[in-house]
């Protein structure tokens, strides 16, 4: 059989084939577009009570919930692996949940002892705080609930409490996660008031009504109570201009920076942020995305190591300046920079 394929006019290209960049690694280095970088990644750790105590959870494999000697103890990892900063969510137990979640703002919970724990500890490394409501209260809702009817003004003033404790044990960064209107420019009006005017605001800004959120509620025990749903505050899938006036919003309220929420589903939100909003964009890549690839590259059905990276540089790709991601660690070690 012949070898000598018939050659095609290809004078249309005009000398352009842009192939030749992909020839060889040190050329596709050089022009790479974007960079996934060890400052890029921010990673979000469970908290629980006891000592010495870590627990898995079940749907998200090799994620634990630790107690606050061992996060004081993954804090360290994290600094030495150039990891920025840390996002903070506690697992109250179960006799401290009640309606009105005011364990949120009880300055000896949970979340401000690793908070203050972590600070003592590991100064350099930042902490965000993540305030909404499901991980106090008893029925897994952000907000306050009454005759079923999810309250706004109510949760703001529960949030801004949160707010404040966690500001006083050391949180860097508040990030509000509720959804619940002006709750940005009350908690920054708060936190100004009380001498905190350096504590930042991250704003979960565009929160959407997902089924991806499975594996977080229950690493955060609130997903076996919830009640109800959360499409009447967290975001309708179907719509992306409404992301950007939620953005808007809370930019105007004074957020230093901005979450979409889930991430690979809303890569265009992330884009159409970056495009609108001159402020640093986070991406959240959830725990349903972490279990996705997970299992799937347990079963075999994908290379779970190429999936994460390719994951990963989507978001830097969409226009995320970070991105909170299971994997902060393992990928921090294995970034050269």
């Amino acid at each position: 059989m012949s070898t000598d394929w018939p050659k095609h006019d290809m004078s249309f290209l005009g000398g352009r084939r842009l192939r030749r960049m992909r020839q060889t690694e040190w050329s596709r280095a050089m022009m790479r577009e974007t960079e996934l970088l060890r400052r890029d990644l921010i990673w979000p750790l469970f908290v629980i009570e006891g000592q010495n105590e870590r627990t898995a959870i079940r749907t998200m494999p090799g994620v634990e919930r630790l107690s606050v000697d061992l996060m004081v103890e993954a804090a360290k990892a994290a600094r030495d692996a150039g990891i920025p900063a840390l996002a903070i969510f506690p697992n109250t137990p179960d006799h401290l949940r009640s309606e009105n979640g005011a364990e949120a703002y009880n300055p000896d919970n949970l979340m401000c002892r690793a908070l203050a724990a972590i600070k003592s500890a590991v100064p350099e490394i930042g902490l965000i705080a993540d305030v909404a409501l499901d991980e106090y209260s008893s029925d897994g809702q952000d907000g306050l609930v009454r005759d079923g009817v999810i309250l706004n003004d109510e949760t703001i003033a529960a949030m801004v409490k949160s707010a404040l404790v966690q500001a006083r044990a050391g949180a860097d960064i508040i990030a509000p996660s509720d959804m619940m209107d002006g709750r940005v420019a009350a908690i920054r009006d708060a936190l100004d008031a009380e001498g905190f005017e350096h504590v930042q605001i991250m704003s979960y800004a565009a929160k959407y009504a997902s089924c991806f959120y499975g594996p977080f509620r229950e690493a955060v025990g609130s997903g076996s109570r919830l009640r109800g749903d959360k499409r009447t505050y967290q975001m309708d899938y179907a719509n992306s201009d409404e992301a950007l006036r939620e953005i808007a919003q809370d930019i105007e309220e004074g957020a230093d920076s901005v979450m979409v929420k889930p991430g690979l589903p809303y890569l265009d939100i992330i884009r159409r942020a970056k495009d609108a909003f001159n402020v640093p964009i986070y991406a959240y890549q959830v725990s349903g995305e972490y279990a996705m690839i997970e299992l799937a590259g347990a079963a075999g059905a994908i290379n779970r190591d190429a999936a994460v990276l390719e994951s990963l540089w989507a978001f830097k790709r969409a226009g995320a300046n970070g991105i909170l991601t299971y994997y902060a660690l393992e990928m921090a070690r294995k970034l050269g920079r």
